[in-house]
């Protein structure tokens, strides 16, 4: 039942958030705080409770859990309410509910309009986000996908800056239409299973041997692929993202950057590979090649933006590049890259959207060439944004380094030349690094800022932050011990063995 309660605490915390927003402002966001507090808190019990347990899997059932329940829902249809939980999912969950937290923490000043609604939507959310992130029947994980989707919309249209609602229609359209294509494919592939078997079922299990042909299994595929290429993004799928990460309030930001485009990541991982192998190695060199050319293009679209925030938002475009590319490399290196790449983008990204917010909230302006000199003024803040900008730059001795070599290492055994295209990438990476750090921090300070430095409610949301991202760096085992079954279970799945792939 624990991983039921994951799913509806925040759901109950988000009605109980919006029916008590009329009794003040506070009442809200401490009840949405509670919710994501529990969430993390049972998250951890389950992270400590599965330590160095060993997954039982083999070639004949190539799939493992930490946890399972396993609940009738609509029998008649082959749906069931199955919410499973292996060493992916654990760690997701895990940042879902710590970055939940945060996000919390940083709408604290922020939100002053609509508290209660807004928590509403925040909690739901990550409710949805955490559903995906556990749902093994392909039903109910389309329903989670969807659930994830209205409430995101709501929190950029309603509180977001000017251009709110185009960045909000925007995100909604090309979500949604990668979530329909994403339903087109499952129901063709519960179809064409349940007609070879006789046994008509969502069930993540049953359908990882579902008889296709080539051809079928190749438009299958691309059904999923182009709903969790959206969500990623993937060039050239990516042109929603700067305009939802832009418009969206500091939370929105967060929980998109740091969860959100993790939900098409982990599709990659699950469900590409794993349910239709031969297909997913025909079309990874495209795939991979788009991956460097995201790398690429999102790092120069980063170097010459004058928002703050959209130069951030490009940041990921090029970072999630690195996921594809250990994705679609499908070696245990590229994949255990990929993974580390989810979990320090999620932090690093997520702290310099707080951060933008922080400075915005202070200067009301994004614009770059209006700072300049902050050190000066805000030596706290400034020392916390030079920290993650060399995080996401790939500094050695933080987590986004780990990430990236071990991507690089995973795609080296595929194709040479995507490496060192890749490896080209993390060079631009570090001009708009270096461009945000002199055009920020140093230099003049030519308007005359005099602002306060972090106060202690802001330092309390930063040290998390800074701690999990020198961690990640330092001493990644826990996170590495924590995948490598899972890794091997998706590799097993894949029509792969373990041994032939090379462990760790």
């Amino acid at each position: 039942m624990i991983l039921v309660w994951l799913i509806l605490i925040p759901l109950i915390g988000g009605l109980l958030a919006w029916a008590f927003g009329r009794d003040g402002k506070n009442t809200s966001r401490w009840i949405s705080l509670i919710a994501v507090g529990l969430g993390f808190i049972l998250s951890i019990v389950l992270w400590v409770r599965n330590a160095g347990r060993v997954m039982t899997f083999s070639a004949e059932r190539p799939v493992a859990w930490l946890e399972e329940i396993n609940l009738p829902w609509i029998p008649r249809f082959g749906i069931t309410f199955h919410l499973a939980m292996d060493g992916l999912s654990l760690l997701l969950i895990v940042l879902t509910f710590f970055l939940g937290i945060l996000s919390v923490l940083a709408s604290w000043r922020e939100i002053q309009e609509r508290v209660g609604f807004f928590h509403f939507n925040l909690l739901w959310v990550l409710s949805g986000i955490v559903g995906v992130f556990l749902a093994v029947d392909l039903f109910l994980f389309y329903f989670a996908w969807e659930l994830m989707l209205i409430p995101m919309t709501f929190l950029i249209a309603i509180w977001g800056h000017e251009r709110r609602i185009y960045a909000a229609i925007k995100f909604f359209i090309f979500t949604h239409i990668g979530g329909l294509l994403m339903l087109i494919a499952i129901l063709a592939l519960y179809l064409i299973h349940g007609r070879a078997t006789g046994n008509y079922s969502f069930a993540y299990e049953d359908l990882l041997n579902t008889p296709l042909r080539p051809e079928t299994a190749r438009w299958i595929m691309l059904g999923f692929f182009a709903s969790f290429a959206v969500k990623l993004p993937m060039f050239p799928f990516h042109t929603w993202l700067p305009d939802a990460h832009t418009e969206a309030p500091t939370a929105g930001s967060v929980i998109l950057a740091g969860l959100l485009l993790k939900t098409g990541a982990y599709g990659l991982l699950r469900f590409i590979f794993p349910l239709f192998p031969q297909a997913a190695r025909e079309v990874a060199p495209y795939v991979m090649t788009l991956g460097v050319i995201g790398i690429i293009y999102g790092a120069f679209l980063a170097f010459s933006q004058t928002d703050l925030k959209r130069l951030v938002a490009y940041t990921s475009v090029s970072h999630l590049g690195f996921v594809l590319l250990g994705v679609f490399s499908w070696n245990a290196l590229g994949i255990q890259g990929a993974v580390m790449e989810m979990l320090a983008h999620g932090i690093s990204t997520g702290a310099l959207f707080i951060l933008v917010g922080q400075i915005q909230e202070r200067t009301h302006t994004r614009e770059i060439d209006r700072m300049g000199g902050l050190w000066s003024t805000m030596p706290r803040w400034s020392g916390v944004g030079f920290l993650f900008t060399m995080a996401a730059i790939g500094l050695p001795g933080l987590g986004n380094f780990i990430a990236e070599v071990l991507v690089l290492l995973g795609t080296y055994r595929v194709s040479v030349a995507l490496t060192v295209w890749a490896a080209v990438g993390i060079l631009v990476g570090t001009f708009y690094g270096m461009r945000l750090v002199q055009k920020v921090f140093h230099g003049p300070n030519r308007n005359g800022w005099t602002l306060p430095d972090l106060g202690t409610r802001e330092i309390l949301i930063l040290v998390p932050l800074i701690l999990t991202i020198v961690w990640l760096g330092i001493y990644p085992q826990p996170v590495f011990e924590t995948f490598q079954a899972t890794m091997e279970a998706l590799q097993l799945a894949a029509g792969q063995t373990a041994v032939a792939l090379g462990r760790g």
